[in-house]
């Protein structure tokens, strides 16, 4: 039920799409026809795939990156209160700066290359990963945390044992939206500076004023997007079974 709801909601969508081309009457190099843009992607296929192939490299260095950065983030910040009292604040304030703002930069530090690109995903994604699984490690019944430390559980016995397995599901939650914001942190950063990826070829064709490969290049980093969504989202609900059973199994 859920495939044929997805494929309504696309026929739908196109549906609507088509509507407004009629209606408005808007010229091609404004708003190109679903046809349209389906000639394009199929005619420039095999350019939009070399350069989605850079952009899905980029997304996957850095959402990887991210995830291990912001677990051991977390685990840092429950381990030790002095480094959560000083910490945690500075994260808040970060996001206060945005993300965007740092793109010039980071193409100036680390190059026109895909470095500076996952950078920016990294940092994107940084903050919801850290904050989702600190929020998870934290938020733990006290009576397990007693009851271990009466049993004599030493705090990494605890960390291992009841806490991270508690927290897995907020840190599957973390990772959903992280799937989420990665492909925007790298588009961003090839929009900026960049001789590859999705986000530059979206440049290019704007420049040429070939509104129907840029929606192709859009639509596609959108599959790339909903693709990886849904992988990281059986990855969550792995991690949310583990969990469950190892609350049933006890600590």
């Amino acid at each position: 039920m859920r495939k044929l709801d997805f494929l309504l909601a696309i026929l739908l969508g196109l549906g609507i799409w088509q509507v407004l081309v009629v209606i408005t009457g808007a010229p091609h190099f404004i708003l190109p026809s679903p046809w349209r843009v389906a000639k394009a992607a199929y005619f420039s296929r095999a350019l939009i795939a070399e350069n989605a192939l850079v952009t899905i490299t980029e997304v996957v260095l850095g959402l990887l990156l991210g995830t291990l950065l912001g677990m051991a983030t977390a685990l840092q910040l429950t381990l030790f209160k002095t480094a959560e009292r000083l910490m945690l604040p500075i994260l808040v304030f970060t996001q206060a700066v945005p993300v965007f703002a740092l793109a010039p930069l980071l193409t100036l530090w680390f190059g026109y290359g895909m470095g500076s690109k996952v950078v920016m995903a990294v940092l994107i994604i940084y903050f919801p990963v850290t904050s989702a699984f600190h929020d998870g490690l934290t938020r733990i019944d006290r009576g397990y945390l007693d009851l271990a430390k009466t049993m004599g559980g030493a705090r990494m016995q605890i960390l291992r044992h009841i806490r991270i397995p508690a927290a897995l599901p907020s840190l599957g939650s973390g990772l959903k939206l992280a799937a989420v914001y990665a492909p925007i942190g790298a588009v961003i950063g090839e929009w900026v500076g960049a001789s590859k990826g999705l986000g530059y070829l979206m440049l290019l064709a704007n420049g040429r004023a070939k509104t129907d490969l840029m929606f192709a290049c859009l639509i596609a980093l959108a599959c790339l997007t909903v693709i990886l969504h849904s992988l990281v989202g059986l990855l969550a609900k792995r991690l949310t079974a583990y969990a469950q059973g190892e609350t049933r199994s006890g600590p």
